[in-house]
């Protein structure tokens, strides 16, 4: 289930500040306070998700195009055309790594990157 008082659900009622990078009415994007980068950006729907299997099983098609889409714009925002490279990926599920169970993506560049096993 659901919790609307973890740290993302927070930030986006604005309780909590951030680091804006883009906002709009479905997402927003933030620096994460913690970057395992040189840029690290938190990307998060504003809908109630735990994660992306919750997501793209609950969202409509058109706000799941619109979030997918968002990240490219927003790395164009960073600066990454694509030649620099960069990374996006989430974590489903504790055992994965997922500490706040809001669904949400991490844009990571500026750093040589290794293969994920």
């Amino acid at each position: 289930m659901y919790d609307s008082n973890n740290v993302f659900a927070k930030i986006i009622r604005g309780e909590i500040p951030s680091k804006k990078v883009y906002e709009d009415d479905k997402v927003l994007a933030f620096y994460d306070v913690a970057p395992a980068a040189p840029t690290h950006v938190l990307v998060i729907p504003k809908g109630e998700y735990g994660d992306y299997i919750d997501f793209i099983s609950k969202a409509s098609p058109q706000d799941v195009l619109h979030y997918f889409t968002t990240i490219k714009e927003i790395a164009r925002i960073l600066g990454f055309s694509g030649n620099e490279g960069f990374r996006i990926c989430s974590n489903i599920g504790a055992k994965a790594g997922q500490t706040v169970f809001h669904f949400h993506t991490h844009i990571l560049g500026g750093a040589q990157f290794g293969e994920v096993v």
